[in-house]
């Protein structure tokens, strides 16, 4: 659904993106992760035909961007900060100038309203709205004419734990019902939730890319398990056969409160291959 192979692109003499490539097909999630200034939101404006680029191959549902029509654009949903609200607008008056835009009929605008948990809020004022409820009502514009490609940048930064769980639970309900999200992100439990594949990208190049669980056992340097125990106590054994008498016999006595093993998060993982910690967008 979306392809890039080589792609490079440059403000003046600064190389923004050095030469990425990935494939993504159709009903999967692909995160790009990564701090602030590393691309992110460059690659989402030549994916989505507003930025050119200098080498490399784009490929959109099998088109370059560039030369996608509008009808064929119109399979695009998009949610950027970059794309404001109409502050005096309602929330249904913002989804309508939309409806009409994509020609969708404006009965649309009470049922997305109601998918993103809006619908008591339809007569308020874009000004009026905090903003988890503002984001929710982004998303809402995005989905509006049912994409096929979803592009969402940085979704739910800022956001309360309990907002964020409720964005994931509409971004996961879009990806059942067979759309391609595109989503950027600096928060690397977020990625691990919701996608299938990841790229973490740092100064213009993927420095991994992978399943998310995938790139952590890839990272996991200590390969040990750990056990709490009932006593207060903690133990560690390697993962191998011969700790395995040991583990066995440990559970069986119902002593053992919490197991886990040393993979580490994907944050470690990022940290780990650039020495530098995530931040988000300001």
């Amino acid at each position: 659904m979306i392809r890039c192979n080589g792609l490079k692109k440059r403000y003046g003499t600064h190389e923004v993106l050095k030469g990425i490539s990935f494939d993504i097909p159709a009903g999967h999630i692909f995160g790009l992760l990564g701090p602030s200034g590393a691309g992110k939101t460059t690659l989402i404006r030549i994916l989505t035909g507003q930025l050119s680029y200098e080498e490399g191959e784009v490929s959109v549902m099998g088109k370059r961007p560039e030369r996608l029509s509008g009808k064929e654009k119109k399979g695009f949903g998009i949610m950027m900060d970059s794309f404001g609200l109409y502050e005096r607008f309602s929330c249904e008056e913002n989804l309508a100038v939309f409806a009409d835009l994509y020609d969708v009929p404006r009965k649309r605008t009470g049922e997305i309203l109601k998918e993103v948990g809006l619908e008591e809020a339809a007569k308020r004022k874009a000004s009026d709205l905090s903003k988890g409820m503002r984001s929710r009502l982004q998303l809402a514009r995005a989905f509006m004419h049912t994409p096929e490609i979803i592009f969402l940048d940085e979704p739910t930064s800022g956001l309360d734990p309990q907002t964020m769980k409720a964005i994931h639970r509409i971004i996961l309900k879009k990806k059942e019902e067979g759309c391609t999200i595109f989503l950027t992100t600096h928060n690397m439990e977020e990625a691990a939730k919701l996608c299938d594949e990841i790229a973490l990208l740092n100064e213009g190049t993927f420095v991994e890319e992978g399943k998310p669980e995938e790139i952590c056992r890839r990272y996991d340097h200590h390969r040990r398990i750990k056990m709490h125990l009932s006593d207060g106590s903690d133990s560690e054994f390697d993962r191998d056969a011969d700790s395995a008498e040991q583990i066995y016999e440990l559970l069986m006595s119902g002593k053992v409160v919490t197991i886990h093993s040393t993979e580490p998060t994907l944050e470690t993982v990022f940290l780990e291959l650039t020495g530098r910690e995530l931040e988000e967008d300001r």
